[in-house]
């Protein structure tokens, strides 16, 4: 009989990750990461994006009960966009500041405003 039940539960973690991975390959797609081209003025623009990936599932058995579960998420980020112009293109990455970059710059500027008020004491 524990050779039935182990059969049963390898089979229903089987189903459960496979259809997980179904789910993902199916959002996991260029048009997540190439946005649609617009164009204005002879110039196409196609914005780009990053994306990072992860899940993970697992299944137990805790006396008669058997569980699954999981979970997952998916990050997008834009990072710039590729622009059609006159039968060339470029990439041209978006720059943005990030919370370190913020901090850093907000310490320099008090640390050098103190210094200011000091030195005219």
């Amino acid at each position: 009989m524990d050779d039935e039940v182990e059969s049963t539960n390898k089979t229903y973690k089987d189903d459960f990750l496979t259809s997980i991975a179904e789910k993902l390959g199916v959002a996991a797609n260029a048009s997540l990461v190439f946005a649609e081209p617009v164009e204005r003025e002879g110039v196409t623009v196609i914005p780009v994006a990053k994306s990072c990936w992860g899940f993970g599932g697992g299944a137990g058995r805790r006396r008669h009960d058997d569980g699954v579960g999981g979970g997952g998420g998916v990050r997008v980020i834009p990072i710039g966009f590729i622009e059609i112009r006159n039968g060339g293109a470029r990439f041209q990455r978006i720059h943005t500041a990030s919370l370190p970059m913020i901090v850093v710059s907000g310490v320099a500027g008090f640390l050098l405003l103190r210094a200011l008020v000091r030195s005219r004491s």
